[in-house]
């Protein structure tokens, strides 16, 4: 059965890792760490909630990517010093951009599209 937390889980390590290295290497487009942050979010929902209708996950990536996007927009002093660490650039970002909420979609759809292409796959 696909809808395994361990296959969730593996997909959250692989998207995570591969996040973190197109941050690191200066050919990728910035964008690309934007559609795998959004991916990430996806699998770790689906981690979370695994027999969750796809589209109840994607939605609720979009929430809270969106979310996360435009609390960049607020600018208390706890939570920019905070967003200065490396943890809380990854996971919090530094600045709003209309593009990264192009970007948080474009990973959903992604995100959905792999998870369901896996799921047809597997109930061959």
């Amino acid at each position: 059965m696909f809808a395994s937390r361990l296959t969730y889980f593996w997909f959250c390590i692989v998207t995570l890792i591969i996040g973190i290295l197109s941050r690191q290497v200066n050919i990728i487009p910035h964008f690309v760490g934007d559609v795998l942050y959004s991916c990430l979010i996806y699998f770790g929902f689906r981690f979370l909630f695994p027999n969750q209708r796809i589209i109840t996950s994607s939605l609720l990536t979009l929430l809270f990517c969106f979310s996360i996007e435009f609390s960049q927009l607020y600018k208390a002093t706890w939570l920019v010093s905070l967003r200065q660490t490396l943890l809380g650039q990854y996971i919090l970002g530094q600045g709003f951009l209309f593009t990264d909420l192009i970007c948080y979609i474009m990973g959903a759809i992604l995100a959905s599209w792999i998870d369901k292409a896996f799921k047809t796959q597997n109930s061959l």
